[in-house]
């Protein structure tokens, strides 16, 4: 005691000197975020993986969210709502469930938990999400007709594999896929068109869209359509729909067929000389181009293949002059029964096409013609067809239409002209 008083200081004294010094002493608040580890990715399928967390520290305050954030970019955080998940609170290992992943895509992924100093986040982990085959839907069948419709797809997913083709597959039985007649229409995703021809009168059949990349093919759902019935079909099995005018059942499609209808065959003469000597029967397409001018316009007969008699479908036959003309009254003359009976556009005929209605159906084209000396002309201008009635031994008479008016005119021409041939039923 002597000395702590020599010192200046009591017991006393330095007791309240210590306390003084305790109790002023400020201690820094921690600042703490949780600690933890992203668990391993598993149950990985085409849109989903499984992951989780385990929070072994929650920091400086208790963890009020916890969770898994993921990115197709590296070091992702959970800004982002779409592309979090949200499961829990507090300390220890949770599961997580990541949904709306893409097929193709590489996904980073990281463990979250948020206290009230900040959010923490596990180790990075990667999460490969294989490509897949595409999803599609078919869209409703249209332009239904007895030998061709019109349908196509729409491609929502890629599957993560760009589409090298698309199209439309169909068959008389269900569930049709590539291994059936199919269209080609294009690569890519989004919305296509398919044209459906060559299709057979009278019968049901089913369809799908469909998409190939490199994982394989997908189709989308089944729809089914029925054609119409027709009436008229030649050896060739072309099929040709029909109109009636007045007192008259006309086809509205241009002959093409290739052989009589004893199924004898007519010579294709496609060498202009040889077309130009020619005195038996014979025929060719416009241009000699089957591909092009075939399937539209139908083929080219001269007046020999007319002549036998034999050339239109059994029960059908092709039109005297005399019932030409009986046409022709019914629509109030030829002056106007041309535009009656044209296409109405200017899609194959040329401009001005005028006075063209079509009110009759019979969708006259203008197939042009081929001479006595094998050229071919005016495919576009004139439209031509053949009676069976001859003038003299030489030249016989035929129809025209014509771009720049409305009317059928009466004409003769040389047997040797290369004509096309509507039939009229018997």
């Amino acid at each position: 005691m002597i000395k702590l008083i020599r010192n200046g200081f009591s017991g006393n004294a330095l007791i309240i000197v210590l306390l003084f010094i305790a109790l002023n002493c400020k201690k820094e608040p921690s600042n703490e975020v949780p600690v933890l580890k992203t668990l391993a990715i598993t149950n990985i399928l085409s849109s989903s993986v499984i992951s989780g967390g385990d929070v072994s520290s929650e920091g400086s305050s208790p963890v009020t969210a916890r969770g898994v954030c993921w990115s197709v970019k590296q070091t992702p955080t959970n800004q982002f709502k779409d592309s979090v998940t949200i499961d829990g609170k507090g300390l220890g290992v949770f599961a997580s469930t990541l949904m709306g992943l893409k097929p193709g895509k590489t996904y980073y992924v990281r463990a979250y938990a948020t206290n009230g100093v900040g959010t923490g986040y596990g180790n990075q982990l990667t999460a490969v999400i294989a490509p897949t085959v595409p999803t599609l839907t078919t869209t409703v069948i249209t332009a239904i007709k007895d030998t061709y419709v019109s349908s196509g797809g729409v491609i929502s997913e890629d599957g993560g594999s760009p589409i090298f083709v698309h199209g439309v597959c169909w068959s008389t039985r269900k569930n049709p896929t590539i291994a059936n007649s199919v269209t080609y229409d294009g690569a890519g995703g989004g919305t296509y068109t398919s044209a459906v021809s060559g299709l057979f009168p009278d019968s049901t059949y089913y369809l799908r869209a469909y998409a190939s990349n490199l994982v394989g093919t997908a189709y989308g759902n089944e729809r089914s359509f029925s054609t119409g019935r027709m009436l008229a079909k030649d050896v060739d099995n072309n099929y040709y729909h029909l109109v009636t005018i007045g007192s008259q059942v006309w086809m509205t499609e241009n002959l093409k067929t290739t052989r009589f209808r004893d199924s004898t065959l007519i010579p294709l003469v496609e060498d202009n000389s040889a077309w130009a000597n020619m005195i038996l029967p014979g025929y060719c397409w416009y241009d000699n181009n089957q591909a092009d001018n075939g399937s539209t316009y139908g083929a080219i007969y001269n007046w020999s293949t007319v002549s036998t008699g034999k050339l239109c479908p059994s029960g059908w036959h092709v039109p005297s002059d005399a019932e030409w003309i009986i046409l022709s009254d019914h629509l109030g003359g030829e002056s106007q029964a041309g535009g009656k009976l044209k296409e109405v556009s200017t899609v194959h005929w040329k401009v001005p096409n005028a006075g063209a209605t079509n009110e009759t159906s019979f969708t006259a084209l203008p197939g042009g013609y081929r001479t006595n000396s094998g050229e071919f002309g005016n495919i576009g201008s004139y439209g031509n067809w053949w009676s069976n009635s001859a003038v003299n031994s030489t030249v016989a008479y035929y129809r025209y239409l014509y771009y720049g008016n409305g009317s059928m005119t009466k004409s003769y021409i040389s047997q040797k002209y290369g004509l096309s041939v509507r039939c009229l039923k018997n």
